[in-house]
């Protein structure tokens, strides 16, 4: 790993990563992937070498809805340290409120893959996932494409709850900043109605330096660079390379990232250190309660 090639403000928080300890916390038989170990111990020593003091847990599928190895590292990391979690119909308020009282600031609904890319499920799950939080202050995040997020984009406006889009809203730096849903994208910061992750970038990008990225991450920083976050997506899980007859138990390897690299990047992205400060630790200081 290189070195981040500018000075990261203090109280930078990484708003997006995972930990997966199989041998305390099996993985739910449902997964779709298996991904190795990437502890809590590890993922210390990870932002450390890139000089990020915060984190934010967010739950990843192969635990579905069993949060407790997010609980755990929120134990462990006390309060410097938030979590999003996964949840269902069946969570009770005094689930709810045990959630939050370790730390859960929002809650992850998966709108990219299977059933939730229909325009008519995805306002359904955002609905009723808005009903069961109501009143909590908690943020929705979602996983969604530029399609979907334009398809919301009413419900999305009259939301009550923060919504936090992952992973640049999955805008592909092929399609430019005039591709379907982007401009919806850019409503939705400029009204305050939703916070813009950049992270995971070769998922958006079609250059191994990622240098394609920096036009779509301008825009997004330069329409409301008070609703823009950034998130390392440590430790990897997507787009690993995975023969045609794999089984969903079947290990799958992390991707190779130069972490400090691509934290690098935001500087060609926010070239005003008051912006970076604002991207790296204002913004997402404020939205998950690490100021307060």
């Amino acid at each position: 790993m290189s070195s981040p090639e500018f000075v990261v403000p203090e109280g930078a928080v990484d708003c997006h990563l995972h930990v997966f300890e199989p041998a305390r916390f099996p993985y739910s038989p449902a997964r779709r992937y298996t991904p190795p170990a990437a502890t809590v111990a590890d993922l210390q020593a990870f932002h450390r070498g890139i000089g990020v003091p915060r984190t934010v847990f967010v739950q990843p599928s192969v635990y579905g809805t069993d949060n407790r190895c997010l609980l755990d590292g929120l134990r462990r990391l006390g309060k410097d340290a938030r979590g999003i979690a996964v949840i269902d119909s069946t969570f009770t308020a005094r689930q709810l409120d045990d959630l939050a009282a370790a730390g859960v600031r929002g809650v992850r609904i998966n709108l990219e893959t299977g059933t939730g890319r229909d325009p008519d499920h995805a306002a359904r799950r955002l609905s009723e996932t808005a009903q069961q939080i109501e009143g909590r202050g908690w943020a929705i995040q979602i996983w969604a494409a530029l399609p979907v997020i334009a398809a919301l984009e009413p419900r999305l406006m009259d939301q009550p709850n923060q919504i936090i889009v992952d992973h640049f809203g999955l805008a592909k730096t092929t399609g430019g900043v005039g591709q379907e849903g982007f401009s919806t994208l850019l409503s939705l910061m400029k009204a305050k109605k939703a916070y813009v992750k950049l992270s995971g970038p070769y998922m958006i990008s079609q250059r191994k330096d990622y240098a394609d990225i920096t036009p779509i991450a301008k825009a997004l920083i330069e329409a409301a660079p008070e609703r823009v976050i950034w998130g390392s997506n440590w430790p990897h899980t997507s787009g690993a390379t995975r023969s045609a007859d794999a089984k969903p138990t079947d290990i799958e390897p992390f991707r190779k990232e130069d972490d400090a690299y691509n934290l690098g990047l935001v500087r060609d992205w926010a070239a005003d250190t008051g912006v970076r400060q604002m991207l790296l630790a204002g913004n997402p200081g404020r939205l998950f309660g690490f100021d307060s």
